[in-house]
């Protein structure tokens, strides 16, 4: 048995939805336009860079959470799916995870995006597994605008996915073959621990690092 891993932006979608969340709630007029279109543009340029604090960043992203019932955010995310996630789906993503699930083998998306975010997007693309970075919720099931435990970034990613495997009674070993796709260097880490890593529309430096070891180096894109 194989195990196939994706991370999601950028590599199955032709965007980010970290980036795009706060797009949508601006354009709802619920943020500040200047303030989150400058920092989250900021965010993003330290992440393609390999510069980002994770945890500096989750307390920007996941404030606007905290100011809204679960309702009313399911709500908005629908609207977020339609408008600005489901045209960004590539159909060569759809069929490669297509072909993965028909060789039988177990498909997860890894990403250092949160759970509420990319939930929806992992059952819209029919992936049944899915690690996230988690999300602190008070008694009433509402989020209070901060994460919970190892956030799946960089070397975080292999954290949760061992202990994911773990669970399961299982290892990397377990799998004759584990595929990782990935468009970022910040995903080095976990591509250089797998027994067939792809570079997905690959950044510079991740292009560069396939090339040099002779890894796959595809495109999504329509």
């Amino acid at each position: 048995m194989n195990l196939a891993l994706f991370d999601l932006d950028n590599t199955l979608i032709a965007g980010d939805s970290d980036v795009e969340w706060p797009r949508f709630l601006i354009k709802q007029g619920l943020l500040d336009a200047d303030v989150y279109h400058a920092r989250n543009d900021a965010f993003y340029e330290q992440y393609k860079a390999g510069t980002l604090d994770i945890h500096e960043f989750l307390e920007f992203a996941l404030t606007p959470l905290a100011r809204f019932d679960r309702a009313r955010l399911d709500a908005l995310h629908a609207q977020y799916m339609e408008e600005h996630i489901k045209p960004i789906i590539p159909q060569k993503a759809r069929d490669l995870l297509a072909a993965h699930k028909a060789d039988g083998d177990v498909v997860m998306i890894i990403t250092a995006t949160n759970r509420f975010v990319t939930g929806p997007i992992a059952r819209e693309l029919g992936v049944e597994h899915l690690i996230a970075v988690e999300l602190e919720e008070d008694g009433d099931g509402n989020f209070t605008g901060r994460p919970t435990g190892v956030p799946s970034f960089q070397s975080g990613k292999i954290t949760r996915l061992e202990a994911w495997l773990a669970e399961r009674g299982e290892s990397l070993a377990s799998y004759d073959k584990v595929f990782f796709y990935s468009d970022s260097r910040n995903d080095l880490p976990l591509l250089e621990k797998v027994t067939h890593p792809v570079a997905v529309d690959p950044d510079d430096v991740l292009r560069a690092t396939a090339t040099e070891r002779g890894w796959p180096v595809i495109t999504l894109r329509d």
